[in-house]
């Protein structure tokens, strides 16, 4: 007799680098996107939304030197054979829907994105490989002006996710006022592109390693202390200085900014004309009473992605917290952007301006839960115990009656006792259960038990039978203002927060 064959049971588990979230991390990170557009929407923008999928080509990620797409994109085939590939931000996705429908777009065209991106790349501690972005972005608008409303809208963001101002800035350069240093530099011409690359590299570094790590990189190289090695720029050590003092630039104030800026950038037309942009930002800056408190010219910011083409920015937090070992931690960067006049392009043939900026959203709500700037996003729903079940559909009108009333509330309607039920809602976090047993229901009556200030006062109780005799946070009332006296409670404060 054969065996009998096992049945397949597939091991619960996850990928790496993707989350599962729950209750009030979700919440939380809704009420400050519901924020952010809120901001984005009295500058005049409209929401858009576009497929998860996009076709690889599209994407620029494609490989046509083998069989499979990669280079940090998951993919796949569609029936007709052509590469689709998971959207790996939410701007690129943006520029095909511009290029198909240009014609029929207001122009400037001002739109707000909020949605899950996928990066198949390694994950490590805080890098996922799916997470959530926020943009803004104006297309059709040419520098600076675009650039320097984008620069104030991104701080009022940053605000109204809940960063008091003088925690942030947002620190903005200008890619063009780069080229210009490289020209400066002796890195001109199609045959330094590698150099100029290896170059920008080492100056986004800048914030993590510190001058002396990013003047190893602009050299033969770096080795970290796990012993792995990258290679340098191989730029001399004349050039080195170049490059260093253009990110020691950065003044006390814009224009102080823009003028050290003018000395290092010589008769460079492309730097000048950068230098320009930045000049121009400043002054409607000012205009706006927005100091380099809240927005600041820095010349060590680069921006990692190769397409921007003018003025770059990232939202630094500038205040620190501790990690799990007491030790002092910055989140700096929590988003970024700039300026992409060649990304539509690809699609039309013709150069069209565009400008926007990216919230990490995931970072930023860390950030805010580590200082403790998290809005309370409120209490579980209110819980009628199903003490007989053959009442259910009087429990079911009592929860029917305080969601009329704005209320969250729900049934039990799982198998277990009173113990049970009452554990239940303590995990759902429930600001208070009604109860209606045979007793209550007598007398016309329903019994609410406040699970805040029963929680409270269990604290602080010593005497046993002082607590079963009194219940201060356990009371009657009749059926009919049930609804009533839950919102007097709640109104009171005694249940806003667990």
């Amino acid at each position: 007799m054969s065996k009998k064959q096992k049945t397949f049971k597939p091991k619960a588990r996850k990928p790496r680098g993707f989350a599962d979230r729950l209750g009030q991390e979700i919440l939380a990170e809704q009420a400050m996107l519901t924020r952010i557009q809120a901001v984005y929407a009295a500058y005049g923008f409209d929401p858009l939304e576009t497929p998860a999928f996009e076709f690889t080509d599209a994407l620029g990620k494609f490989l046509p030197d083998v069989d499979r797409p990669g280079q940090g994109v998951f993919s796949l085939q569609d029936d007709d054979e052509q590469w689709m590939s998971l959207r790996y931000d939410l701007t690129a996705p943006l520029a095909r829907f511009v290029a198909e429908h240009y014609d029929a777009l207001p122009k400037p065209f001002r739109r707000y994105q909020v949605g899950r991106v996928w990066r198949n790349e390694k994950p490590g501690p805080g890098r996922y490989r799916e997470f959530t972005q926020c943009d803004a972005d104006i297309v059709g608008a040419p520098a600076p002006f675009a650039d320097a409303e984008i620069c104030m809208m991104f701080a009022d963001a940053v605000e109204a996710a809940g960063v008091p101002r003088g925690d942030y800035v947002i620190r903005v350069s200008d890619r063009k006022a780069m080229n210009g240093l490289l020209e400066v530099a002796g890195l001109a011409g199609e045959d330094m592109a590698a150099k100029r690359l290896g170059v920008l590299r080492a100056m986004d570094k800048l914030d993590r390693l510190g001058e002396e790590g990013v003047r190893l990189l602009l050299g033969d190289g770096r080795e970290d202390e796990s012993g792995d090695y990258t290679q340098g720029a191989g730029l001399s050590a004349a050039q080195a200085d170049v490059v260093m003092a253009f990110m020691a630039a950065t003044k006390d104030s814009n224009a102080a900014t823009c003028a050290a800026l003018r000395d290092l950038i010589g008769e460079s037309s492309d730097g000048m004309q950068g230098v320009e942009n930045l000049e121009k930002i400043a002054e409607v800056l000012t205009a706006l009473s927005c100091d380099e408190s809240r927005v600041q010219i820095d010349l060590s910011i680069v921006r990692g992605l190769e397409y921007y083409t003018g003025p770059v920015f990232e939202a630094d937090l500038t205040f620190e917290v501790e990690d799990e070992k007491g030790r002092p931690v910055r989140f700096g960067s929590v988003g970024g952007g700039g300026r992409y006049d060649d990304l539509v392009k690809r699609f039309r043939g013709q150069e069209v301006p565009a400008v926007g900026c990216s919230v990490g959203v995931s970072r930023l709500l860390s950030a805010l839960q580590a200082r403790g700037h998290v809005t309370d996003t409120g209490n579980g729903p209110i819980v009628v115990m199903a003490m007989d079940k053959d009442q259910m559909p009087a429990y079911q009108k009592m929860a029917a009656e305080l969601r009329a009333a704005g209320l969250r509330a729900e049934v039990f309607v799982g198998s277990g006792n009173f113990g049970k039920q009452m554990k239940y809602a303590d995990r759902r976090s429930s600001p208070m259960a009604i109860i209606q047993g045979e007793d209550e229901r007598a007398k016309g009556e329903v019994t609410l038990k406040d699970l805040v200030l029963g929680e409270k006062l269990a604290a602080e109780i010593t005497d046993n039978r002082q607590w079963r005799e009194d219940q201060p946070a356990q009371f009657s009332v009749p059926r009919e203002k049930m609804v009533d006296a839950v919102k007097d409670v709640l109104s009171r404060g005694q249940s806003t927060e667990r």
